[in-house]
């Protein structure tokens, strides 16, 4: 999992496509999942899409056309994913649901790790899985942020599929 930022979406930067180009030379059968905390998201597909990731995820928050980017990353036979902030509600992106391989639920405010769970993010997932069935959708659900030891089972239990954890593991004293 690879968080892009920006600086304006989110008030960190990161690294960009040449890091994601590099993971994929060296790591030639790793899953790279690329998560775009950047706006205007279409204007970084192009670019994301040249290093090959796995999956590339796009912000709801931060694509005017939605529906259109989506339907471009799965185009170039990339899965597509829609993250949504932990503020943002679920029925935003039920129109784009049948495009998502992945939707990916933010569990703290996205831009720095370390911060503190926002429970209230699993009932997101809990709609989610009741979307997917009733629509007969096959997306994955992704959580990310704040997840670690103390939370991991009630975050599996409202059904999420994966679940990101970078402080929980690269801040452990033994991962």
């Amino acid at each position: 999992h690879l968080d892009i930022m920006d600086g304006h979406f989110v008030p960190n930067l990161s690294y960009g496509p040449s890091v994601v180009k590099a993971l994929r030379k060296r790591c030639p059968r790793a899953v790279l999942d690329v998560h775009v905390m950047a706006e205007p998201g279409e204007d970084y597909i192009d670019m994301f899409l040249e290093a090959r990731p796995d999956v590339l995820t796009l912000h709801q928050e931060a694509c005017r056309h939605l529906h259109r980017a989506l339907s471009k990353i799965k185009d170039a036979g990339v899965r597509a994913g829609v993250a949504l902030n932990p503020a943002t509600p679920v029925c935003l992106i039920e129109p784009v649901l049948s495009l998502a391989d992945l939707v990916l639920i933010m569990s703290v405010n996205p831009g720095f790790g370390g911060q503190t769970f926002i429970a209230e993010t699993l009932k997101k997932s809990v709609q989610l899985c009741r979307l997917r069935e009733a629509g007969g959708h096959s997306f994955l659900i992704e959580m990310d942020g704040g997840i670690g030891e103390k939370n991991v089972a009630s975050v599996r239990q409202s059904g999420v599929d994966a679940a990101v954890m970078g402080s929980a593991v690269f801040g452990a004293p033994d991962p």
